[in-house]
């Protein structure tokens, strides 16, 4: 199931993120870039919803479509943090524990899976919590600006992927708490 419409909107994340970054190479005022790139994001972001609606809706799930997805997600929200960090709208450190708990998270998921273990490590509401913040404070650093002249989207964004950050932390706790009796008992 390589070609099902919610795989080719899964496809659609991957493939925007050198369109997003592409955005801050034009040669067009910051202002316009900002918007055109936080308009990017947003679309694409919302296709994770979309898809996984879709998937269901139309009866077109599959296991290349559940691996696809996350990936999507996490090359997605990496690569805008690298971009934001280039641009220094986000902190190095934040990206750093973002970034480090996304490969953390997934070689564990990996590892789980070939013991047999994956459900104990199955998402959870504060890695979906997690993901809602990180989806809401990108658009707002990307934007960079008062949007509808009352919301400071860089102080808003800057609390949100803080926030964020400690989400990620709990919920890499979490999985590592859920993991760890698995991992005993599967290698003694």
């Amino acid at each position: 199931m390589f070609l099902t419409i919610p795989t080719l909107m899964t496809w659609t994340r991957i493939v925007a993120i050198p369109l997003i970054v592409g955005v801050f190479y034009l040669d067009l005022p910051p202002g316009e870039r900002n918007l055109i790139a936080t308009v990017m994001f947003i679309v694409f972001a919302a296709t994770d919803w979309l898809d996984g609606f879709l998937a269901r809706r139309l009866n077109q799930t599959s296991s290349f479509g559940a691996f696809l997805d996350p990936v999507a997600d996490k090359i997605l929200v990496c690569a805008s943090l690298l971009v934001l960090v280039h641009l220094q709208r986000a902190d190095v450190f934040v990206a750093l524990i973002i970034i480090g708990r996304e490969i953390a998270i997934s070689a564990l998921r990996e590892w789980m899976a070939q013991i047999g273990a994956s459900r104990s490590v199955a998402v959870h509401m504060v890695g979906k919590v997690k993901t809602t913040v990180q989806m809401i404070a990108i658009p707002f650093l990307l934007f960079d600006g008062m949007l509808f002249g009352v919301i400071n989207t860089p102080v808003w964004g800057t609390w949100l992927i803080w926030v964020s950050a400690i989400l990620t932390v709990w919920s890499m706790a979490y999985y590592l708490k859920k993991a760890i009796p698995e991992i005993r008992a599967r290698t003694k």
